[in-house]
């Protein structure tokens, strides 16, 4: 069956990409203002909604002053104004869920030309995502070009990873962006249908590693907390598989993680990438351990509660979104809602890209009791950090059930699960206080699985008021 692939297109965008990432800051800045410049002109002749944006703009802006000058958008709003967002009039909202209500139709192309995948609503409103070839040619270029830097040797040997066995690890139940990828390859590439295969995480575990033993991959490509699971029973003797690389995504990868997937598989190389569904392919990791956002087609402005822009080397409280590839279904300056760091300083690895630090959700930050009547706010990253660091936790659920109260839920039973609360609840406690929170609960619960959502994504950290 036919999907979405423009062989003049990816031979092109791979070629740009390619200098792009052995050229200057200055070569990425001058294709920053072109591509923008082109969506930019796309929206105000396609899209209402920006149209409307636009309208009430000074004449003769350069289009970063444009940008700068521009209101940020949600993906509520978009959502709800669907039809004054896309610049395609065929591309319709309800067309769209009927697409992706069908699960035969996965990875197949909508009219023909677009490449669709929905958003599992983890932040409250879900959304529905469409990609052209010119689009998806930017990600296969940026996957193909920069994914495998570190192996550069092996993929110009082996370009269409013949030799590997490809297991993807998620949830194989919708569009979502990852699976319709995967899904996408195998019909591109026939020949690789035997040697990549989806794994459902919302099986049962021993099903789950009875499958991987009996297909034997050698890349393992799931999210770092799946990767964590696997890597528990690898250790138990249980997951028997021999693992090159180790692709990791869709969830941040802590240092503890990391650690733990080394010991759980020596000889394996991790790389971990940073994407969305508004865009696949956002940072690679580069040699040097570090995060490289896609400067020259992805625009990402770190800034505060207020949409005011961050400095370089701070947290921001969300992250702007501009998508200098998408045409069809424009994303210019949308509010991605997660906690990022950009840094000014270049990277060892000579590469022009900035390095970026992605260190969760907004969506997911606790609001608990202070002292003095304040209010302190608890990151879903440190939260994680210090159940990893200090208690030796990697499966776990912290449910925030109230301003004074966390409950921490656990698989464990027995003797192992108290022992493992008592570090659990010892490693939060410590936490709170450091952070200005004296008074903080931690109650226990044991013999619990930690839920998934319908996009395979672990629900470690609920904030108050938000469903598991």
């Amino acid at each position: 069956m036919a999907t979405v692939f423009d062989a003049w297109q990816f031979g092109q965008v791979s070629a740009e990409v390619s200098l792009a990432g052995h050229g200057r800051r200055d070569d990425i800045l001058r294709l920053q203002r072109l591509r923008l410049a082109q969506v930019l002109h796309a929206a105000a002749q396609g899209a209402a909604l920006y149209r409307e944006r636009m309208r009430c703009l000074p004449e003769g802006l350069d289009p970063f002053q444009m940008l700068a000058q521009m209101a940020p958008v949600g993906r509520r709003e978009l959502m709800a104004r669907f039809e004054d967002w896309v610049t395609d009039p065929e591309l319709s909202l309800s067309g769209l869920r009927g697409h992706t209500a069908d699960p035969g139709r996965i990875g197949e192309p909508f009219l023909g030309r677009y490449l669709v995948w929905e958003s599992s609503g983890t932040s409250g409103a879900p959304g529905i995502f469409v990609q052209d070839a010119r689009c998806m040619a930017v990600y296969d270029a940026l996957e193909s070009q920069r994914r495998s830097q570190v192996h550069a040797m092996r993929r110009w040997i082996d370009p269409l990873c013949l030799s590997e066995r490809i297991a993807f690890v998620g949830a194989t139940g919708g569009h979502f962006a990852s699976y319709v990828s995967v899904e996408r390859l195998r019909k591109l590439q026939p020949w690789l249908a035997g040697s990549v295969r989806s794994f459902s995480i919302l099986q049962p575990l021993d099903v789950l590693v009875d499958q991987l033993n009996a297909f034997g991959p050698s890349v393992l490509a799931s999210y770092p907390t799946a990767a964590a699971l696997l890597g528990h029973e690898a250790q138990a003797g249980r997951l028997d598989v021999r693992l090159r690389e180790i692709w990791t995504g869709g969830e941040t990868l802590t240092g503890s993680l990391r650690r733990h997937l080394i010991r759980a598989f020596p000889g394996a190389t991790i790389r971990n990438s940073y994407g969305a569904s508004e865009f696949l392919a956002m940072a690679w990791e580069c040699a040097q351990g570090h995060l490289h956002l896609n400067s020259d087609w992805a625009l990402l402005e770190p800034v505060d509660e207020h949409h005011r822009p961050v400095p370089p080397g701070y947290p921001s409280a969300t992250a702007l979104l501009t998508h200098l590839a998408n045409t069809a279904q424009p994303l210019i300056r949308y509010d991605l809602g997660d906690h990022v760091c950009l840094h000014a300083e270049a990277c060892a690895c000579g590469s022009p890209l900035p390095v970026i630090e992605v260190q969760g959700r907004r969506d997911d930050t606790l609001q608990v009791a202070g002292s003095h009547g304040k209010t302190v706010a608890l990151l879903p990253l440190a939260l994680s950090t210090v159940l990893e660091d200090d208690a030796g936790l990697f499966d776990f659920q912290v449910c925030q059930k109230d301003a004074h109260t966390l409950l921490l839920r656990l698989p464990q039973t027995g003797a192992e699960g108290r022992q493992a609360l008592a570090r659990g609840r010892q490693a939060l406690v410590a936490f709170a206080r450091a952070q200005g929170s004296d008074s903080l609960r931690i109650q226990g619960e044991l013999g619990c699985l930690v839920p998934r959502g319908r996009s395979g994504k672990s629900c470690r950290i609920l904030p108050h008021g938000k469903p598991g």
